[in-house]
């Protein structure tokens, strides 16, 4: 009989590489990973990445299937991105309509995506000071909803518009949300579905 397959979602740090070890890397031997934070059982793999410096909601399963079909379903991924700078109108509609980022060393078009201009300051945890973000120069946060996810999609996206990210926090995947998870906290899922959704077995 197979094992019952165990899911997790997690509030991954600034500073946290997205894999659970280093595979005897040089380069990464001084690293941190996600077997730092949770003794994870054996098979468990991360459900898509975020950046070194990137944070917030990360999904891990030990389910190989349901963690390739989630990465190929084009389910909603929401992010939090602090901005350099206060970012216009022309920006948000460039960004909603798609524009040229590189990818694998190509010119490669972004989907149409969602954006929405935050009003007031998400109440999120205080930023790693590795992150280093000037308090002399105005900042603007929105809201970025993405059905894809290339690497370090959504910084490429907002620089190219001429509004740098300095923080970016992943807060939503499908039904799935960061919730009030705090930094390096691991909460075990009870199900999980291709779609981004949770349900009690």
């Amino acid at each position: 009989m197979d094992k019952i397959p165990r899911h997790f979602k997690l509030y991954k740090p600034c500073g946290i590489i997205s894999q659970l070890n280093s595979n005897c890397s040089r380069e990464l031997r001084k690293k941190k990973f996600l077997n730092e934070l949770f003794d994870f059982p054996e098979g468990v793999m991360p459900i898509g990445r975020l950046d070194e410096k990137s944070e917030g909601l990360l999904l891990l399963t030990t389910d190989g299937r349901l963690s390739d079909d989630i990465n190929r379903s084009g389910v909603e991924k929401e992010y939090y991105a602090q901005l350099d700078g206060e970012i216009t109108n022309e920006a948000e509609a460039l960004l909603e309509k798609g524009v040229a980022i590189g990818f694998e060393g190509k010119r490669y078009l972004t989907k149409a995506c969602k954006i929405c201009k935050l009003s007031a300051l998400p109440i999120l945890p205080e930023a790693d000071k590795k992150l280093r973000i000037g308090r002399h120069r105005p900042t603007s946060w929105i809201s970025i909803t993405l059905t894809e996810g290339k690497f370090r999609q959504v910084r490429k996206m907002t620089a190219a518009v001429g509004f740098p990210t300095l923080r970016l926090i992943r807060i939503r995947i499908g039904d799935i949300t960061l919730e009030n998870l705090s930094p390096g906290e691991v909460k075990p899922l009870t199900n999980l579905t291709s779609k981004g959704e949770q349900f009690n077995s």
